[in-house]
């Protein structure tokens, strides 16, 4: 399989670092990889790498997904939790970096600080991806918009609604990506939970240059008319559990119901999908929800045929391969 070099020996520390080409070139190796797993193809194109995954925070899909995709191509991931290393308590970050880079091929990290993965990234002599901070999920959005291209077989154009606490890393990564792929995105928030200017701004500048548009809205049943993806995440980010209560008060309006998702106008046409990264507060099968019911969206709607979710959950093992199969020189 021909591997561009375009990226060779390159991070991923926000979705701001590539270039719409890039992140093109991105889908279109994580289809072609997806496509050769489907065909039963054991490759060799991570051979003999090996891959550090530093975990600050809980993960059930980054977590496997970078495990599974470097056994597919013939490389090993090593999970590394902070209980576990001295990273930023006996030993700073730019020493464990300096360490771990002389070990492995690469290195992703999932924890709070941005600085943190950037300060890796600095001094780690090889690619460093962040799996998620509390700024961006990156890898998270290479698969959402993997998995939009493969349900519409194009992204320009579509319109892609998300709907919650429009602040948090899911949302204003999506939105960046969008931006930068020509398409039209939506953040539907209460004013409070809007996202920030300066990410804003940054994403209005990717889809001018695109042909796409970036819009902040507050009511949900304007936002979502006509749109072509209808996205959610929880309401309460990892770190936020003591603000709960009021995350339900600001958000109980913005949850995605099978009402709501009518009103695209797209549900007869089949000409929209529901999304969510996961995990999802949608019905009374978790201690959680047991106490407090769904939130964020309406078990009806995560379990219709519309949901793309678990194909959106699978496309992270192939959107992390290619970035992984990309950057490793």
């Amino acid at each position: 399989m021909q591997i561009n070099n375009m990226l060779k020996g390159r991070s991923l520390l926000r979705l701001g670092d590539l270039s719409e080409r890039e992140l093109l070139y991105l889908l279109d190796l994580a289809d072609r990889l997806k496509e050769r797993k489907r065909r039963g193809v054991r490759g060799r194109l991570l051979y003999r790498r090996h891959i550090a995954m530093i975990f600050e925070k809980a993960s059930t899909r980054t977590r496997c997904a970078v495990a599974v995709a470097a056994a597919d191509e013939g490389g090993h991931a090593e999970y590394l939790s902070a209980g576990e290393i001295h990273l930023g308590k006996k030993e700073s970050v730019a020493d464990t970096a300096k360490v771990l880079g002389r070990m492995f091929d690469g290195m992703l990290f999932r924890g709070y600080e941005q600085k943190t993965v950037e300060l890796m990234a600095t001094h780690a002599g090889v690619p460093v991806w962040n799996g998620l901070t509390d700024e961006c999920h990156p890898t998270q959005a290479l698969a959402d918009l993997m998995t939009i291209r493969e349900n519409f077989g194009r992204l320009k154009g579509l319109k892609v609604v998300f709907i919650g606490d429009g602040r948090n890393n899911v949302a204003t990564s999506l939105m960046v990506g969008c931006a930068k792929c020509g398409m039209n995105f939506v953040n539907c928030a209460p004013p409070e939970l809007s996202p920030s200017s300066g990410k804003l701004g940054a994403a209005e500048e990717s889809a001018r240059m695109s042909g796409g548009s970036v819009a902040v809205l507050h009511d949900p049943e304007e936002a979502v008319r006509g749109a072509n993806v209808v996205y959610t995440d929880v309401w309460v980010s990892m770190g936020e559990e003591n603000k709960m209560t009021e995350r339900r008060r600001q958000l109980a309006p913005y949850q995605v119901t099978m009402d709501l998702v009518r009103k695209t106008g797209n549900v007869e046409s089949g000409k929209v999908i529901f999304l969510h990264c996961l995990p999802a507060f949608h019905d009374n099968q978790t201690e959680v929800t047991r106490k407090i019911g769904a939130m964020e969206v309406a078990d009806d709607v995560f379990q219709a045929p519309f949901s793309k979710v678990f194909d959106e959950a699978e496309n992270r093992v192939h959107t992390m391969k290619a970035l992984m199969v990309a950057t490793i020189p």
